[in-house]
C-alpha cells in the first residue's frame, strides 16, 4: 500500500470527479490520501471531504501564501480545531519567499502558531518552505527548543543543509513528483542520502504530476510513480519503498487508522 502524503482534493480541479479521483487512487494501491488545508476560512471544506471518505485524512492551517489574506490565527484555537478525528495534522505552513504572497512578518507569525500547535497538541506539522532555507532551519531550531514537535517537510526540493537539519531534529521529509522530472538532479543526489526511515511520498495534486504524467492534472494515483523514482534511486524494490514509506506515514501521523 502507498499513501498520498499531501493532496488539496478541495480545490476545483477535482469537483466534478471527487468520487472517481478517490476511486482511480484505490485501484493503484493508494490506501491512504492526506487533503492539505491553506485557508483557514475553507477548513469546513476540507474536512467535509475527510468525513466523506474513510480512507482520506485532513490538517487545518493557513499557507504561507495566504498568511497575509486569512485571519490572523493562534496555536490554541488550531488545536482545538484539530481535536475532530479526521484532522491529524497542521499546516500547511511555513516560509516562501520566491512569491512572497504576503508579508514576511506575517509568515513568520503564522510559521511559528502552526508549530505551537503541534507543540501543543503532539501533532506533526505540515511544512512549506521555498527560498527561504536558512530562516526556516532557525525557526525550526528555535521552537524545537522550546519544546519537542514532529513535522514533516512537504514537497521537498531543498538541498542536503535542510535535509540534514531536519533528520536530525527528528523530523520527515515527503517528496513529491519534482524527484522525477529533468532537472531535478541536485535533489535526486540528495534523495540518495536520506535515510528512508524518515522518507514519505506524496503528489502536491493538482500540481506538479510525475513523469511520466507530466502535463496533466495531477491526482492521488499518481504518486506510485514518485515511489518507484524513489525505488531507483536508493536501489530498492518499489514493494519495499512502499512498506517503508507508508510506515513513516502512520508512525508520523499517529492519528491514523490503519486501513
Amino acid at each position: 500500500m502507498l499513501v498520498d502524503s499531501h493532496c488539496h482534493l478541495d480545490f476545483p480541479d477535482f469537483a466534478e470527479e471527487m468520487d472517481e479521483v478517490v476511486a482511480r487512487a484505490g485501484q493503484a494501491g493508494v490506501g491512504l490520501m492526506l487533503t492539505i488545508c491553506t485557508h483557514i476560512t475553507r477548513f469546513e471544506r476540507v474536512l467535509a471531504i475527510a468525513e466523506r471518505h474513510p480512507n482520506v485524512y485532513c490538517t487545518v492551517g493557513i499557507h504561507p501564501h495566504e498568511a497575509g489574506n486569512e485571519p490572523e490565527i493562534d496555536a490554541e484555537r488550531l488545536a482545538r480545531l484539530a481535536e475532530h478525528p479526521k484532522v491529524v495534522g497542521f499546516g500547511e505552513t511555513g516560509l516562501d519567499y520566491f512569491y512572497d504572497h504576503s508579508p514576511r512578518e506575517a509568515q513568520r507569525r503564522s510559521f511559528r502558531a502552526h508549530l505551537g500547535a503541534a507543540r501543543l497538541a503532539g501533532l506533526p506539522v505540515v511544512i512549506h518552505t521555498r527560498d527561504a532555507d536558512a530562516e526556516t532551519g532557525q525557526i525550526l531550531a528555535e521552537e524545537m527548543a522550546k519544546g519537542a514537535f514532529t513535522g514533516l517537510l512537504h514537497c521537498f526540493s531543498s538541498g542536503p543543509q535542510l535535509a540534514d537539519i531536519a533528520v536530525k531534529l527528528g523530523l520527515y521529509i515527503s517528496l513529491s513528483g519534482i524527484v522525477t522530472f529533468k532537472a531535478a538532479d541536485e535533489l535526486r543526489q540528495t534523495v540518495r542520502g536520506l535515510p528512508l526511515d524518515r522518507l514519505l511520498v506524496e503528489t502536491d495534486a493538482p500540481f506538479l504530476a510525475p513523469i511520466p504524467k507530466r502535463g496533466k492534472r495531477n491526482e492521488p494515483a499518481f504518486v506510485v510513480h514518485t515511489a518507484e523514482k524513489v525505488a531507483e534511486l536508493k536501489s530498492l524494490t518499489p514493494d519495499l519503498v512502499a512498506e517503508a514509506t507508508t510506515a513513516n506515514f502512520l508512525r508520523l501521523f499517529g492519528k491514523v487508522a490503519a486501513p
